[in-house]
């Protein structure tokens, strides 16, 4: 329980009295808000409505329809007469011009096109949509326009009120003055030094100061009410070879225990587009595109990149792959928004987008994405995963592939998590699950890899080449399926999972597959025999840590406690200075524990 009566950053909720429409009311048709809303929607509307505050933090998940319940509050505020007049902050050029569309539709005009060299919109609108940047660029003008009529000002995707100081001294000092202020967001939001103007803040346990929402609706509720889709993701490791600036190649295999900035080069290699993995990835997530398509004949897929350089190279290599130009949009300039808009009108098979695409925009035939981008917030992540969860009908699920990289796979297993925007803590140093630790110790050689890693720095990278290899599914927080190659029947198995599956289909199925692949897997066998007996040791220990890495997420348990197990039963020493005989006979014990054989 947070101690009572402490409050920072937001401005007090008690102007603006509760009240209640007349039963009929005679603009509320002409509003539109006859239309009949979500049971979350209606929720946080009667909650709104009754204590009728000044303040109020809608906490969503993306997909769930944030900007629909905004605007049902902005045409009952409208209708009560309690205000006249809407803004819309949104983080984006193109969110503007949607949420003018989707204002429309309900009744409310606002302007899109707004512009501070003008400094005002024509009486035909009921206000304007505009970027926080504009706002931070002339907060004296916006000020004006808020006195100037009572103002509902909805800002979207409030946390960008966090990213620079101007941002949230601009929108403090232009709505501090709004007669009322709905702030909404996704999950999760940051920890950072920033508060968020006009959101509240109370201290928690550890005495942190931390984001108070109104209503919150996480993406596990939305997933139980079939608001949003379950997300089905696959993940894909392989070999990544580099050089330093000192001229030195170095090799690592990606979704491996290794060193943070070992992890940071292998990435940059995987996504560099001159290799093999990129290709491989695209292809195989193309594959699940079409198979999604048999049954969601629309269905779209979203390629996610770092820059403009390698979307480009990534829609080069779609296109040479399915014969089709992939919609391409590279920033956020003036025909960004048309080219989105074409393409979730269209059933066209592939868009490629840098960061604009991975907040807010609605293209809800999205099914399939590749998340081939280097940002590794977990903000970024679940706006970028929102991008694919919006659900349709019964049955539609999605599917994003992942680089097998821990601080993302720990973002997909966490994705039901909630995070409250937190002031003045101390952030983790390794940014990463437990799960990556845990394989971290089993690692002998770690201080030497630590010390090699030490020449690399940014700038004294290049990547040399690369190669895909399909690891995982992660579902419902489950690992499912053993390592594959690219191309092989294991991997079309799950590649192949039909379009249209209720969860439980998906859990069954995948339960299905996992067990055919130990099955037909050769009972004892290594890794293919390199040259020398340490690397073919080393090749064994390795595939050992994957099995325990399949058999421990799948039970819940720690890798440790697998290991510990499996020494029990099998004997022997720990696995730094047990034989290869040893490792064998732990592969095969594992390999019966994962088909349900002790």
């Amino acid at each position: 329980m947070s101690p009572p009566g402490i409050r920072y950053g937001g401005l007090s909720m008690s102007s603006g009295a509760a009240f209640h429409l007349p039963p009929a009311f005679p603009e509320r048709a002409a509003w539109g808000t006859a239309s009949k809303l979500r049971a979350w929607q209606q929720e946080a509307l009667d909650l709104y409505l009754g204590k009728g505050p000044r303040d109020f933090l809608a906490v969503a998940t993306p997909g769930a329809g944030k900007t629909t319940y905004a605007l049902r509050v902005a045409t009952e505020l409208l209708s009560a007469g309690i205000v006249s007049r809407i803004t819309v902050v949104a983080p984006t050029e193109h969110l503007k011009t949607q949420w003018a569309d989707a204002a429309a539709r309900v009744g409310i005009s606002l302007d899109p096109k707004f512009s501070n060299s003008v400094g005002r919109h024509s009486d035909d609108y009921h206000g304007v949509a505009v970027t926080y940047a504009q706002v931070a660029s002339r907060p004296s003008l916006h000020r004006e326009l808020t006195t100037s009529r009572s103002t509902l000002v909805i800002l979207d995707e409030v946390h960008h009120g966090g990213d620079a100081k101007s941002w949230g001294d601009g929108i403090r000092e232009a709505f501090e003055p709004a007669t009322r202020r709905l702030s909404l967001t996704g999950t999760p939001f940051r920890s950072d030094t920033s508060p968020i103007p006009f959101v509240t803040y109370e201290l928690d346990a550890e005495g942190t100061l931390v984001s108070s929402s109104d209503y919150t609706y996480g993406y596990a509720e939305a997933l139980r009410d079939g608001v949003v889709r379950p997300v089905l993701f696959m993940a894909y490791g392989g070999s990544m070879r580099w050089r330093t600036k000192a001229g030195d190649e170095l090799e690592a295999r990606l979704g491996e225990p290794m060193t943070k900035d070992f992890v940071a080069h292998a990435w940059r290699t995987a996504l560099d587009p001159k290799g093999e993995w990129i290709p491989a990835v695209l292809a195989a997530a193309d594959r699940r595109l079409t198979e999604v398509r048999r049954h969601v004949e629309d269905a779209g897929g979203l390629v996610i990149a770092s820059n403009q350089t390698q979307a480009r190279a990534y829609a080069a290599i779609l296109r040479q792959l399915t014969g089709e130009a992939p919609t391409v949009v590279l920033s956020d300039d003036l025909g960004a928004s048309k080219r989105i808009e074409d393409f979730g009108a269209s059933d066209e098979r592939w868009m490629v987008a840098v960061r604009m695409v991975s907040e807010g925009v609605d293209v809800p035939r999205l099914a399939v994405g590749v998340y081939a981008t280097s940002t590794s917030t977990p903000l970024f992540f679940a706006q970028a995963v929102g991008r694919f969860v919006r659900a349709r009908r019964r049955g539609e699920t999605a599917s994003v592939f992942l680089p097998s990289v821990p601080v993302v796979l720990d973002h997909a297993s966490r994705l039901e998590e909630q995070r409250d925007h937190a002031l003045d803590r101390k952030p983790n140093p390794d940014d990463i699950g437990q799960m990556w630790a845990e394989e971290q110790a089993l690692i002998d050689d770690a201080n030497r890899a630590d010390k090699a890693s030490g020449a690399l720095d940014e700038g004294s990278f290049e990547a040399l080449e690369s190669d895909a290899h399909f690891d995982h599914v992660l579902f419902d927080k489950q690992q499912w399926g053993m390592h594959a190659q690219v191309g092989s029947e294991d991997e079309e198995e799950y590649l192949g999972l039909p379009g249209l599956l209720e969860p439980d289909q998906v859990s069954a199925l995948l339960r299905e597959r996992q067990s055919r692949q130990v099955r037909k897997a050769p009972q004892g066998a290594a890794a293919p025999m390199p040259v020398a007996a340490h690397r073919a040791l080393a090749a064994q220990r390795k595939e050992l840590n994957k099995l325990v890495s399949t058999y421990a997420r799948q039970k819940g348990l720690p890798h440790a406690n697998v290991h510990m197990d499996l020494r029990r039963v099998c004997g022997g020493p720990d696995l730094a200075a047990a034989s290869s005989d040893q490792v064998t006979e732990r592969i095969d014990k594992i390999r019966l524990w994962l088909v349900g054989r002790r």
